[in-house]
């Protein structure tokens, strides 16, 4: 028998079938686009993700017939809204964490409540990412559709509905949405009332453990006859520090996809003003008596796929024809240490801790003798100097950082890796896999069903750490100078791209 581990990322989904010790049986994937028909926005086709994971999920469950799946849970990206009508069908596009078009909605959100107040109730600053300020546009922008709409899905829910017919999210999606409680263990019926927001029109909240079954005709649609039990899941970057052994205070993971995040957790939610300012938010991690708090910047691996689709064709036509990975061909001639160049990654804005939605990716030192290896490392360069930043933020703050778990994509490589750690000043180390959404959901899942008796147990089951990567002094007194530049390098473009 098998677990399940579906994860429905930003850009793409990927469902896994693993094994009671942790091995991966199968897996199959899907990439889907994020949409923008006007400035700021992006969105997406709920729908569209529903059949393309579908199809994800059929494939990797016939690619293991002799493991026919016991129990599945999700891992989902975060603060995304959408809007259904009473069969759970969605009525308009997902509005994604990475919108930026509630500028409006969080002054009034200020004005109503005060960033200091919505942060030590909720563990969320105030920002664009929420899901609060969504449904605020919606109701300003869109009056019909909030009349018409029977509930406020995100993407945990919006799939549990469709799988088993009932629509429930877990706390620590919940707690990413602005609207939840962080000490009560609650929605924060307050807020809700004061926001004009139906708590019925929201999903309940899901006990630990099993929500239920997988429809039968479902079932039958994967060619099974047995029964399969949904757990309750999480936040794709909870479930990817669950799944990377981050399951203790002070346990901390880097997890590079489309976004690259840090995750810290907490035995205590650390509400300090500093985390406040800085836009970290405090959640509940899906390993009950912890909390995480999470950087984030939104360009991450998505500013190197832009990269690679746009100026790499070549790269990527002999990647499918050699069926190796694109990335490496592209980074195959990178030169040593610093590039000369200088790449500020706020393609989708700055994130943490700078939080300006408005700022734009800037590249600086381009020459005649630039080609796309060395732009292709100075983009990870780049990535990486935001990365340290808010590495210092969480030091600064009190949060020992020792060892970093090194997940997603950007796990792969080798020299990003080494970046991380010349830069970012500490070790890195490599869980032997790499997709560690889909296992901490599969871990979930796994508990739920009884094959674990507990999440610790689970991870000491599964979990193999492969390399470490530790940073060499060389590598990090030749970036420290260029670190020093790059901190000045937005103060110093505020202005001009302001007037952009």
């Amino acid at each position: 028998m098998s677990l399940i581990g579906l994860d429905i990322g930003t850009t793409g989904c990927k469902a896994i079938l693993f094994d009671e010790d942790g091995r991966i049986l199968s897996q199959a994937a899907r990439e889907y686009a994020i949409l923008t028909p006007e400035p700021h926005w992006a969105e997406q086709d709920a729908e569209q993700v529903w059949a393309l994971a579908w199809a994800a999920l059929k494939e990797a469950v016939s690619r293991s017939p002799a493991d026919p799946p016991r129990a599945m849970a999700l891992s989902c990206q975060g603060e995304a809204v959408i809007p259904v009508d009473a069969d759970g069908r969605a009525l308009r596009h997902a509005i994604l964490g990475m919108d930026t078009r509630t500028g409006e909605e969080n002054e009034w959100l200020l004005e109503q409540f005060g960033a200091e107040t919505l942060f030590a109730r909720t563990g969320m600053p105030v920002h664009t990412i929420n899901t609060l300020p969504k449904l605020l546009w919606l109701q300003r922008h869109e009056p019909s559709l909030w009349r018409q709409a029977h509930q406020f899905l995100l993407y945990e829910d919006f799939f549990l509905r469709r799988l088993s017919g009932k629509a429930v999210i877990s706390h620590c999606l919940a707690s990413r949405t602005q609207m939840y409680d962080l000490a009560a263990g609650e929605w924060a019926s307050d807020i809700l009332e004061k926001c004009g927001v139906d708590p019925g029109r929201l999903s309940p909240l899901a006990s630990d453990g099993a929500v239920g079954t997988l429809r039968s005709d479902l079932a039958g649609d994967l060619g099974l006859r047995s029964e399969v039990l949904l757990a309750a899941g999480g936040h794709d970057q909870a479930c990817a520090a669950l799944g990377s052994g981050v399951v203790r205070d002070g346990l901390a993971m880097v997890s590079t996809g489309t976004a690259e995040v840090v995750e810290v957790a907490m035995r205590e939610a650390n509400l300090c003003n500093a985390l406040r300012q800085g836009g970290i938010s405090v959640y509940r991690h899906v390993v009950p008596g912890l909390y995480l708090a999470m950087t984030l910047n939104h360009s991450g691996g998505l500013l190197l796929r832009w990269f690679r689709d746009t100026f790499c064709g070549q790269e990527l036509e002999q990647a499918r024809e050699a069926g190796s990975d694109p990335y490496d061909l592209v980074l195959a001639d990178a030169p040593d240490g610093p590039t000369g160049l200088m790449v500020l990654p706020h393609f989708a804005g700055a994130g943490t801790p700078t939080l300006d939605t408005s700022s734009k990716g800037a590249i600086i030192g381009l020459t005649f003798a630039t080609n796309r290896p060395t732009l292709a490392k100075a983009i990870l360069e780049g990535l990486t100097f935001e990365l340290r930043i808010n590495l210092d933020l969480l030091r600064n703050s009190g949060i020992a950082l020792d060892e970093l778990r090194a997940v997603g994509g950007g796990a792969r490589s080798p020299l990003w890796l080494q970046l991380k750690a010349d830069i970012g000043r500490v070790p890195l180390r490599v869980p032997q896999v790499t997709e560690a959404a889909c296992l901490g959901a599969a871990l979930l899942a796994g508990v739920a069903c009884g094959v674990y008796p507990d999440l610790e147990a689970a991870i000491g089951q599964t979990l193999r750490l492969g390399r470490e990567v530790v940073p060499d002094p060389r590598g990090t007194a030749a970036y420290l100078p260029r670190f020093d530049i790059y901190t000045q390098l937005y103060p110093t473009l505020k202005g001009l791209q302001a007037r952009l």
